[in-house]
């Protein structure tokens, strides 16, 4: 009975903080709406910081941690790294390519594409997240659940600016603000399902959450590089469109140091 409990508490626990983080992501997705009409070059600037948070997440909350547990785990890390963020860009090429044989050349399927790509993308990169909240609750004692407290603290603080960093592009490719809202929430729904799994195979996920860690390192580092630096830097300004890139980087930089 004291094991059926416990597990369940686990579980449970596992599930209220991926929801916390998740719910968090829906506020930073929700600033949307307090924007009635967006100048382009505001709306380029919200697309160099975007850039700029998915470029320093795809290092400090993926690849970093997936190289640190490669390691611990005594696996042939530099291979496992480098496999599954290659497959990870690897994916989102081929749906690049999917994507643009299935729809046609226009401008709405152009906007869908890029939908698809960076919905994707984020979607990719809250589910490792998520499968860490879960292996972090499930491999803790009640003595020492502080850690994965200060662990689900720093995802959510993480995850208001990556709302934002998806509501803000498609808002710019002309996305109503409820559908940008919408898909910018809808991106980290993963995360307590995702908290559920790692908790309920704590072990098992442990061993292939680098390669999940990678592989969701490739296909952000994918779309910010094929998409949302080009689009940025189509503006007149481009030298403070730089600079907003680096604010951005900056901004989860020091959020991961801190947290």
């Amino acid at each position: 009975m004291f094991f059926v409990s416990t597990f369940h508490d686990t579980v449970m626990q596992s599930f209220i903080a991926g929801t916390f983080t998740f719910l968090v992501t829906v506020l930073g997705s929700s600033f949307i709406f307090f924007f009635k009409s967006i100048h382009k070059n505001l709306m380029d600037s919200m697309l160099s910081l975007s850039a700029g948070i998915m470029l320093a997440a795809s290092f400090f909350s993926l690849l970093n941690p997936a190289i640190k547990l490669s390691n611990e785990l005594k696996i042939l890390t530099w291979f496992i790294v480098l496999f599954g963020f290659m497959m990870g860009a690897l994916a989102l090429y081929l749906g690049n390519l999917i994507t643009s044989q299935l729809l046609l050349k226009s401008e709405e399927a152009t906007r869908i594409k890029r939908c698809i790509l960076l919905f994707g993308s984020i979607t990719l990169h809250n589910i490792p997240e998520g499968l860490a909240i879960g292996v972090a609750f499930g491999s803790l004692s009640n003595s020492n659940i502080y850690g994965a407290i200060v662990l689900t603290l720093g995802i959510a603080i993480q995850n208001f600016p990556e709302g934002a960093a998806i509501s803000f592009p498609l808002r710019r490719d002309g996305f109503s603000r409820f559908k940008s809202f919408l898909f910018g929430a809808l991106s980290g729904v993963v995360e307590p399902f995702s908290a559920v799994i790692g908790a309920l195979l704590v072990i098992k996920i442990r061993m292939i959450l680098p390669f999940i860690l990678s592989f969701a390192a490739g296909a952000m580092i994918f779309v910010t590089v094929f998409d949302l630096i080009p689009e940025s830097q189509n503006n007149s300004h481009n030298d403070f469109m730089t600079m907003v890139f680096m604010i951005g980087f900056s901004i989860m930089m020091i959020l991961e140091i801190v947290l």
